[in-house]
């Protein structure tokens, strides 16, 4: 399943509607680029934890009106954290 399809299975949305697609990905590429600035160099959208951070983010950050995107925030920071302290996904 390609990432967009799983996050939008994660986010149980349906629809292909451009709006939609448009800020989910827009959520994905900023997921990255803020692994990315956490010293996460491998970022390859194929490795579950890599994927896993990625849905953690959009689930946090994706509509309004979300009672769990503080739940799902701190997740994704803890798994942030773990990335960028393991030597796999940094490079060190």
């Amino acid at each position: 399943m390609c990432l967009l399809e799983e996050v939008k299975a994660a986010n149980r949305i349906k629809t292909d509607d451009v709006g939609i697609i448009g800020e989910l990905t827009g959520l994905i590429e900023a997921a990255k680029r803020d692994l990315h600035t956490s010293n996460v160099a491998y970022i390859n959208d194929s490795d579950p934890l890599i994927r896993r951070a990625i849905i953690l983010y959009t689930k946090a950050h994706f509509g309004y009106d979300n009672p769990d995107a503080e739940r799902f925030e701190k997740s994704y920071e803890l798994l942030k954290q773990h990335l960028a302290s393991c030597g796999d996904y940094t490079g060190v």
